[in-house]
């Protein structure tokens, strides 16, 4: 989930057009902390600081030691389980450099007897490395090794300064190095690699382990601390009984379709006489795909004899994972993998992701957010809503996450590939979610959102004519709500392909694949595997729930009674169980923006229902 990047000089010192080329774009890949090794003759350098690499790298002490370096490992990281265990992580006589997330770091702990120091999972990584470098006095081999023990992503960069070694390796394929007579460029990604790289240059994809020599030994190890600013980006959950009990969990007395489950809190549900929806009979059935075979007609063009042949945008959920596994296991396709973090994925998507690339062993290629930025937009905007709760401005707190389809351009450009598929479930239809903003549902059409010019002026007119209705919605996240519907809506998408068009969506078959081949890992406060890696579901969906009496899981199961897979009583008891408030889950996202759980659950409580 992190950036790595370096180099090690072997003859003339490394220009600095290189070295800022490579630092800048590990930057794409996370901007919470950072970290260097700065290897000279005289001494070496371990900085860790609590700022991006770009500012670290401005400093004027650190540019000197850079210039005059033989050697520079660097770290540029998006936080996930650890606030202030930046990389690299030093033991004994090992530091490491970690991209990626060790899912049974603490098995690995008690199995092995090793002490543990610090919180951050990449601290097993050399805790290994050093044990094997005391007992064989060398890297080589280790990184074998640790391959072999470890569950979950792991690129990887041990230096041991002592023996003049470091070892480059990956289980996913995000570590790329390219080579020359003079020097050795390391990146978590090819592209930066490729605008270096000259005529007689070897550039290579690292998977296994790779051994590089550094110019000489030095054991004159300096460690510095630059911690920049007071802030705290990982909460440690501490549940509270009190809180939890807030939350209004009762069954609702509602006019329900007598066909699916809608209740008629619906946005512009009608009943015939027979208490049948108009959603239920204007429903065309979606989950019809096409035979397999045509999607490998249609990627035809786009097959390789080898290295990654599509783009596949990857959130790690449900769908996003077993679609994975399918392009893998089943299409025979080679993909890279894309994710966009915005400061809303929780730290068990972030598990799941590495799961299942490292389960794949394709490249997981992470384009992170300004977090954040992106987080206070979320607070103006939660202040605001909650002045003057409205069910169709909800939608303003997840707008963040709508440059996913931005960064897919950027990505396709920088891989080369121009084909994406994506996993998106064909029964997650939430019409509601603009219906309560008054735009009238396209029954006859599967889209949720308004796409094109046009329809982009009709929906955002009404939502900017609901927010004038409040208080403080016309704030510093609009830029950021307006460009993010842009590329979700407006921007042309080309080469734009559903996986789940060709294969049937079957949940049963879904979730006993993950849960049983994979080790898929689910949430601790819901039954459903349904955006449980999502850290603003659990709130959205309780605030319809309370005030409407029904959120995107009775549509959802709606759909899936429509399409014949449940029948209206299982529908009930499933949408009674997926909407149990999820405690944890909202707790995190309120702690994470930095609002009181008590008053906002409060106030969310104290909505007049639609119902009454």
């Amino acid at each position: 989930m992190c950036g790595i990047f370096g180099w090690v000089s072997l003859e003339a010192g490394v220009e600095a057009r290189t070295r800022r080329s490579l630092y800048l774009h590990s930057l794409q890949r996370g901007k919470d902390s950072s970290g260097l090794v700065i290897g000279s003759e005289d001494k070496l350098d371990v900085v860790r600081s609590d700022e991006p690499v770009n500012l670290l790298m401005a400093r004027t002490s650190i540019k000197r030691a850079v210039r005059k370096a033989d050697y520079v490992f660097g770290h540029s990281r998006l936080v996930t389980n650890g606030n202030n265990d930046n990389q690299p992580v030093k033991y004994g006589n090992v530091l490491a450099l970690h991209n990626g997330i060790i899912l049974n770091a603490d098995k690995l702990w008690k199995k092995t007897g090793l002490e543990r120091h610090q919180k951050v999972d990449s601290e097993i990584i050399a805790a290994l490395g050093n044990r094997w470098l005391e007992s064989n006095g060398t890297l080589k081999g280790c990184g074998d090794l640790i391959l072999d023990s470890v569950t979950g992503a792991a690129s990887c960069v041990l230096v041991a300064p002592s023996v003049g070694e470091a070892l480059v390796f990956s289980n996913f394929g995000s570590m790329f190095l390219l080579e020359s007579s003079d020097s050795v460029l390391i990146s978590s990604e090819k592209f930066p690699l490729t605008t270096l790289r000259k005529s007689h240059d070897s550039l290579s994809q690292v998977f296994s382990e790779r051994l590089l020599k550094l110019p000489f030994s030095n054991s004159k190890l300096l460690e510095t601390n630059q911690v920049s600013r007071d802030r705290k980006l990982v909460f440690d959950f501490v549940p509270d009984v009190g809180e939890a009990e807030l939350l209004e969990d009762s069954d609702v007395a509602m006019r329900r379709c007598t066909k699916c489950i809608l209740p008629d809190t619906m946005p512009f549900i009608e009943f015939d006489s027979n208490g049948e929806c108009n959603y239920c009979l204007n429903y065309r059935k979606r989950n019809t795909p096409k035979d397999p075979s045509l999607l490998l007609e249609l990627l035809h063009e786009y097959r390789q004899p080898k290295g990654a042949e599509v783009l596949m945008p990857f959130s790690g959920g449900r769908d996003s994972s077993y679609a994975l596994h399918l392009l893998v296991r089943e299409f025979g396709i080679r993909p890279i993998t894309y994710t966009y973090d915005w400061g809303m994925v929780t730290d068990l998507g972030r598990r799941n992701i590495s799961l299942m690339t490292s389960a794949m062993g394709v490249e997981n290629i992470v384009v992170a957010a300004d977090i954040e930025k992106k987080r206070r937009n979320i607070a103006l905007n939660l202040k605001a809503w909650l002045k003057s709760p409205d069910l169709g401005l909800i939608s303003l707190l997840t707008a963040g996450d709508k440059f996913f389809y931005k960064y897919v351009n950027l990505v396709r450009k920088q891989t080369g590939l121009s084909a994406n598929l994506w996993g998106v479930n064909p029964l997650e239809t939430t019409h509601f979610k603009a219906g309560f903003l008054g735009v009238p549902p396209e029954l006859d059409s599967g889209q949720v959102f308004r796409s094109g010019v046009w329809g982009q002026v009709s929906y955002q007119s009404k939502r900017l004519n609901r927010m004038a209705q409040g208080s403080g919605y016309f704030n510093a996240s609009l830029p950021d709500t307006w460009m993010g519907e842009y590329y979700r809506s407006v921007a042309p998408k080309k080469d734009y392909f559903h996986v789940f068009d060709y294969w049937r969506w079957d949940e049963s078959e879904i979730n006993e694949s993950l849960v049983n081949d994979y080790g898929w890992e689910l949430a601790t406060d819901s039954h459903s595997t349904w955006r449980i890696g999502d850290g603003t579901a659990g709130f959205y969906n309780y605030v319809y729930k309370t005030v409407a009496g029904f959120s995107e899981h009775d549509t959802f199961r709606s759909n899936q009674i429509r399409e014949g897979d449940l029948s209206r009583a299982e529908a009930l008891r499933l949408a009674r169980e997926d909407n149990r408030p999820r405690y944890d889950n909202i707790r995190w996202y309120l702690e994470t923006i930095g609002f009181d759980f008590r008053t906002v659950i409060e106030t969310v409580n104290r909505i007049p229902k639609l119902y009454d």
